[in-house]
Order: C-alpha cells, then sequence, then structure tokens
C-alpha cells in the first residue's frame, strides 16, 4: 500500500512537471502577444536600488504563476470527472477527496484567480501608483480568505486544536479562528515579498511544499501527498524557465496563490509550528519589511538599504542569482532541520 502511494505520487511529479514544461511555450506566447509586461516598476526616486536592478525587466511578461496552479487545477480536474465516469484507472491518479484537498484545491484557485485580477490591474494601469492593489488591499483580501478557511475547519470540520511539536495537541477553542487567519495571512504575505527575484519564490516554495509531501505522506494523508507532488512537478517546470535571467515573472497569480495554499497545508496536516523551519526565507523576507517599516515610522531611519531584504544584497552588491542560489541552499538545509525536528516529535 505505502509502496503503492509512493509511485502514485512520483508519477504525479513527472506528469505535473511534463505537462507544465509543454504548456510553457503555449502561455509564454499569449503573454508575449497580449503584451502582458512586468507590472510595477518603482521609479529612481522611490527606490533607487530596485530600479538600478530591475529597470531591464520592464518589458518580461508577468502573470506566468499560470503555468503553476493552471496545471495543477487542470490535472485535478481531468482525473476527477474521468474517475466518475469511466473509474478504474483514473481513480489512480485522482486526488480531489473532500477530506484532505478539497479546500488546499479550492484555496489554490481562488487565490489564483484574485491574483489574476491583481496582475491584470497593474498591467492595465487600474489602481494606484500605476495600476495593481495596494499592500492594504491584498492584505484584506488575504483576511477574507483565511476567515473563510477558517469558518470551514471550525465550525464545519470541528477542529480547534494546534499541534506543538514535543508537546501535543493544543485546544485553542474560539481562538483557532484567529490563528488561522494569522498563518494564512503570514504566509500569503511573505510568498509576496519574496517574489523578487529570477527564481527566488519558486524556488524556496519548491523546498516547502516538498516538506509537505513528505509530511502528508508519513500521516498517510496520500492524496495530499499527491496533490503537492504536483505542485513540485509543476513548481519545477516553471523554474526551468524563471531562473535567471527569467522569460517570465511569477506575477501575483503564483505568488498569492502558492503562498495562500502554503500555509492551508500547514493547517490541514496540523504542522503551524513546523512552517517557520519549512518557509524560513519567507520568514526573514516578511520580517525585513516589517523591521524596516517600523524603524522608518518611529526613528526616521533605514536599518536595510533596501526590502524585502534580497533587495539590501543586491545593494551591497550580491549578484542575483549569487543571492538566489543562497537563499536555496538555506531553504533546504532548514527544511530538512524542520523535517528531522517533525520525525522527532512525532516518533521519539
Amino acid at each position: 500500500m505505502v509502496l503503492f502511494e509512493a509511485i502514485r505520487a512520483l508519477i504525479m511529479f513527472a506528469m505535473a512537471f511534463v505537462i507544465a514544461l509543454l504548456i510553457t511555450p503555449f502561455v509564454f506566447h499569449l503573454l508575449r502577444k497580449f503584451d502582458f509586461n512586468k507590472k510595477n516598476i518603482r521609479d529612481e526616486k522611490s527606490a533607487p536600488i530596485f530600479y538600478q536592478h530591475h529597470k531591464d525587466k520592464s518589458s518580461t511578461p508577468t502573470m506566468g504563476g499560470v503555468i503553476i496552479w493552471g496545471t495543477v487545477v487542470g490535472i485535478a480536474f481531468v482525473f476527477f470527472i474521468a474517475s466518475a465516469i469511466f473509474g478504474g484507472f483514473a481513480n489512480y491518479f485522482n486526488f480531489v477527496n473532500r477530506a484532505e484537498t478539497y479546500v488546499p484545491l479550492a484555496a489554490l484557485l481562488f487565490a489564483a484567480l484574485v491574483g489574476l485580477a491583481d496582475d491584470l490591474f497593474g498591467i492595465l494601469g487600474i489602481g494606484p501608483h500605476g495600476g495593481g492593489l495596494k499592500i492594504k488591499h491584498k492584505l484584506f483580501l488575504y483576511t477574507i480568505v483565511s476567515l473563510v478557511g477558517a469558518w470551514w475547519f471550525y465550525f464545519r470540520l470541528g477542529w480547534s486544536t494546534v499541534y506543538v511539536p514535543f508537546l501535543g495537541n493544543i485546544e485553542l477553542g474560539w481562538w483557532y479562528i484567529p490563528f488561522f487567519v494569522f498563518i494564512i495571512v503570514a504566509t500569503a504575505f511573505s510568498s509576496n515579498e519574496t517574489d523578487g527575484l529570477d527564481g527566488l519564490a519558486a524556488g524556496v516554495m519548491f523546498f516547502a511544499f516538498g516538506a509537505f509531501a513528505i509530511v502528508s505522506f508519513v500521516m498517510h494523508r496520500y492524496d495530499l501527498s499527491v496533490m503537492n507532488a504536483a505542485l513540485l512537478g509543476a513548481l519545477l517546470a516553471f523554474l526551468w524557465f524563471n531562473i535567471h535571467p527569467a522569460k517570465f515573472f511569477m506575477g501575483d497569480t503564483g505568488s498569492m496563490s502558492l503562498g495562500i495554499t502554503l500555509g492551508v497545508m500547514a493547517m490541514v496536516t496540523n504542522t503551524a509550528f513546523f512552517l517557520p523551519f519549512f518557509g524560513l526565507i519567507l520568514v526573514v523576507e516578511s520580517l525585513s519589511v516589517i523591521v524596516q517599516t517600523i524603524s522608518k515610522k518611529i526613528f526616521k531611519r533605514k536599518i536595510f538599504l533596501s526590502t524585502p531584504i534580497h533587495h539590501h544584497f543586491q545593494g551591497i552588491g550580491w549578484p542575483e542569482s549569487q543571492i538566489t542560489m543562497r537563499f536555496w541552499i538555506i531553504s533546504a538545509v532548514m527544511t530538512i532541520f524542520g523535517l528531522v525536528l517533525f520525525f522527532l516529535a512525532r516518533f521519539v
């Protein structure tokens, strides 16, 4: 049974990779044809470091994240329908499961569509500062999405406990709702902030979703593990074209959907306290923005040359590809460390 499910996950990983790789030229052609170029290149006066290193990227298409979520949602839909009509072999690849993947799939699709709308607003110049949603508007949307998820988990599924490593499940009661909202909003915000260099967000997310693929498999939530495998395959195919110099960018349709889905994965598996290890770079990126903002408001001075922190390293002279690779290495090491803690807490 375990070997059967492991092979299933590996096949889904390979299938998603090949499908995403094959549809990428078509998506890239559409992005070029309709001139879906990167939005919101900040001017030199407001963000000199950002402008210096990104001014040549204004013609690079955005919204490439549709490759990732489109592949996963497409595969899920095709095999769900095929399973209902034909059964048999189609059941083998169907990972749509009410108890395991309904909420992650719904979160992935809804957040992707909201992010897609934000990308289009930016491209068309709709909204403040050249188009697109301001951060406060994004935070509001993250909160709405997370409240819907919290309602489902607390009232429909009856979840009200969180697992604390080495201590066990802690009953939160109705405090589970704000805890859920915090996790989802934090991961969505952090994902959005991390998406700033070629291949950075996709690489960091690859390790994080890889961790949840292992976690869900160990918990015998095999459909959830297969969904994570599909995400990994699509992410890897996206990275093929997104590494420096990127042919296109993820856009909010990618970063928003992946960030919210990552938070949902943490809540579905009840492993939220391992999330800072699986996504340490996400935490560091968002904290750098928060710290910088507080310092500027209170002390009227900057701590970093520019934020998120990857722009600080650009400011001190690190090449873009070097920053990305080093952040990937940190993500890999901390993901392994987080998995070690997970296994120790579970089996010791």
